[in-house]
């Protein structure tokens, strides 16, 4: 069967493996659906590897399948449901996986697709506790941003943020996956929505997707805009993945005693931080990454209902994977990227 791997840094080879065994106690058969394109793909193929992988690597983190068959002691599965995959092996036993908080499992074996194989091959075996069936109404590319797109989304919102009705959020990269979830996020439960893009086109795009107020950071300086659109009180929240360029703008647009959550750094990990600013301010920083398995199973819930939809730059096949995170590294995207397997 097909699969898409890494061999060298920036280099990704379709090749013929093995299909899986029968899947043993516990374990699912998967017919890999699509998977959903992210930064660490990108990282992971650049060679930013923060953790020991052997290569070749099957890549992938962000995925949806088909139950192709069940292994002994699985009831709560079916062949023919449409799952979306938790995208790290946890252990299942310590703690906070028992607590239903698997991304801070203390046995974690890595992520799919960046320390361990991923899901851009069409069948493989996974633990059934890691697959979250996708509600009626919701199809495989609703399942594949499950995971990441939108559970991370969820989780730094809801869980870490603790974002209310009617506070006001800047949200940064509007026009990525995880921005443009954010968005849908944050205005459908009522708050007033501020976005960065990139973009004249995508302004607009933002602006569809439910935005209040959307700025072009390559024009202006958003933490200018963002005092002057909130009279100098600043926002109740600011929703951070860029890393180094924004912190310092993102830290000026915090109202006193506000909340910036992150959950990357894509323009660089290291950055410096006013000290004083951070205490006579009094705000809150909050590092998030993954989700919890709830969060897939809300925003599914939410897809379903209509509230919020996967916004979809492009679908692509596996010989398209170098364009597409060429064009994901230079930010020339809006929504996902998504890869078709089967």
């Amino acid at each position: 069967m097909r699969a898409l791997q890494l061999v060298a840094d920036r280099k990704l080879e379709t090749v013929e493996i093995d299909p899986p065994p029968p899947p043993a106690r516990g374990e699912v058969t998967l017919r890999i659906s699509a998977v959903a394109l992210n930064h660490i793909d990108v990282w992971g193929w650049r060679g930013m590897a923060f953790a020991k992988r052997k290569m070749p690597l099957t890549v992938g983190a962000e995925a949806s399948g088909i139950v192709d068959a069940v292994g002994p002691g699985v009831s709560e599965l079916q062949p023919g449901q449409i799952v979306s995959i938790y995208g790290a092996r946890t252990c299942g036993l310590c703690r906070p996986c028992r607590e239903g908080r698997d991304n801070l499992c203390e046995h974690v074996s890595g992520v799919h697709g960046f320390h361990l194989d991923g899901f851009a091959q069409e069948k493989m075996n996974l633990p059934a506790r890691l697959l979250v069936p996708a509600p009626p109404g919701v199809d495989e590319i609703g399942a594949a941003v499950a995971p990441v797109t939108f559970g991370t989304v969820e989780h730094m919102l809801f869980d870490n943020a603790k974002l209310e009705p009617g506070e006001t959020i800047l949200i940064h990269a509007g026009g990525s996956g995880i921005g443009s979830a954010a968005i849908q996020l944050a205005k459908r439960m009522g708050c007033t929505v501020i976005t960065t893009v990139g973009s004249f086109e995508k302004m607009e795009k933002a602006a569809a997707l439910g935005a209040d107020h959307v700025i072009n950071y390559r024009e202006e300086r958003f933490e200018g805009v963002v005092r002057k659109l909130t009279k100098k009180r600043g926002v109740d929240v600011v929703f951070e993945h860029v890393g180094a360029d924004t912190w310092a703008g993102s830290m000026l647009s915090l109202r006193r005693g506000g909340r910036l959550v992150t959950c990357g750094s894509t323009s660089g990990v290291s950055t410096s931080m006013n000290l004083m600013q951070l205490f006579q301010q009094q705000l809150k920083i909050l590092g998030s990454f993954g989700c919890r398995m709830e969060n897939m199973a809300n925003a599914m819930q939410k897809m379903a209902a209509g509230l919020v939809h996967p916004v979809i730059d492009t679908i692509a096949g596996f010989d398209e994977i170098d364009t597409a995170l060429k064009r994901m590294e230079g930010r020339d995207v809006f929504g996902k990227i998504i890869l078709r397997v089967n």
